[in-house]
């Protein structure tokens, strides 16, 4: 049995953690042996990066320095965990990886996008998800969701601008890798997200084992629309986030 590589990705406050617990439960119903991580995280040494790059005290982080300590932690959480895991055969569901870095460091900390894909190269060594689940809300509920939580860390903390560019990118990601990158509705009920999820998820599970590779050579994508990098390619249609 071929492991199966799935991220759920979203902005802040979006639901992420909520559905990854709905989707494992669904999975283990369905006799998959399902491995959780994050990032930054899911090993010691990533989790130490994490706590740096979270700090509110660590203001002083560049856009650079920044973009190299995420791209650390997820090489040490690659080679520790997950190849590994997928190795074994499991399923590996894993709030956030590189897309993240793609809207966060790249689309709204504006670094260039070249070097950032260069480095996704290098820490994931071709490992890339199967299927990515955007889970899509306005701003202004994510951070207020956020903000129930407790004391917000150092990227909460970014202007209302910041995250309105993170949010656009992912929903561009859709647009440029619909085959990978699927966006769902996160205003909705929590039953009524996991079951889009569900389906989305089992779809998947379908398809032949060739088509589940998670090291991929190169990613498949469609070619990006002038501008899209920067958040001005425009968003999903809103019946084609509904639908979804």
């Amino acid at each position: 049995m071929s492991g199966l590589f799935i991220t759920i990705e979203g902005i802040e406050g979006c639901g992420k953690s909520t559905q990854i617990r709905l989707l494992k439960s669904h999975l283990e119903s369905r006799g998959r042996v399902v491995e959780v991580t994050r990032e930054p995280g899911g090993t010691p040494i990533a989790e130490a990066i994490r706590a740096i790059l979270l700090d509110p005290a660590n203001s002083a982080l560049s856009p650079t320095t920044e973009l190299l300590l995420y791209e650390a932690a997820r090489a040490q959480h690659v080679d520790e965990r997950i190849r590994p895991a997928l190795e074994a055969g499991n399923v590996v569901l894993c709030d956030r990886y590189a897309d993240s870095t793609t809207a966060y460091q790249g689309a709204a900390r504006g670094l260039p996008a070249a070097s950032v894909d260069a480095l996704h190269t290098i820490a994931t060594r071709g490992t890339w998800p199967r299927l990515t689940i955007v889970i899509d809300v306005p701003v202004e509920v994510g951070l207020r969701r956020a903000g129930h939580r407790g004391a917000s860390d150092r990227i909460e903390l970014e202007p209302v601008e910041f995250h309105e560019r993170v949010r656009a990118e992912f929903l561009q990601l859709a647009e440029r890798e619909p085959d990978r990158v699927k966006v769902v509705n996160g205003v909705e009920s929590e039953n009524a997200v996991a079951e889009v999820i569900n389906c989305l998820v089992d779809a998947v599970l379908e398809e032949p084992n060739s088509k589940r590779t998670y090291v991929l050579g190169s990613r498949r994508r469609r070619k990006t629309p002038r501008g899209a990098r920067n958040g001005q390619g425009g968003q999903l249609r809103e019946r084609d986030r509904r639908r979804l």
